[in-house]
């Protein structure tokens, strides 16, 4: 199963309080910081309602 590496690259402060919650769930803290989650169809929903906080790169196993 794939996985997405997800980097925030802007700064969630100053958005509405949804975006700023799905930043936090997504386990994004600073800026620059990335996680790495399963790719599947919460995930995707997640990144599409803040896409233009994060970059998002694929990881194949």
């Amino acid at each position: 199963m794939a996985q997405l590496k997800i980097t925030l690259t802007r700064s969630a402060a100053h958005r509405l309080p949804k975006q700023r919650k799905i930043v936090k769930e997504l386990g994004l803290g600073r800026v620059n910081s990335s996680v790495v989650k399963p790719d599947n169809a919460a995930t995707r929903g997640a990144i599409f309602q803040i896409s233009h906080l994060v970059s998002v790169e694929e990881i194949k196993d």
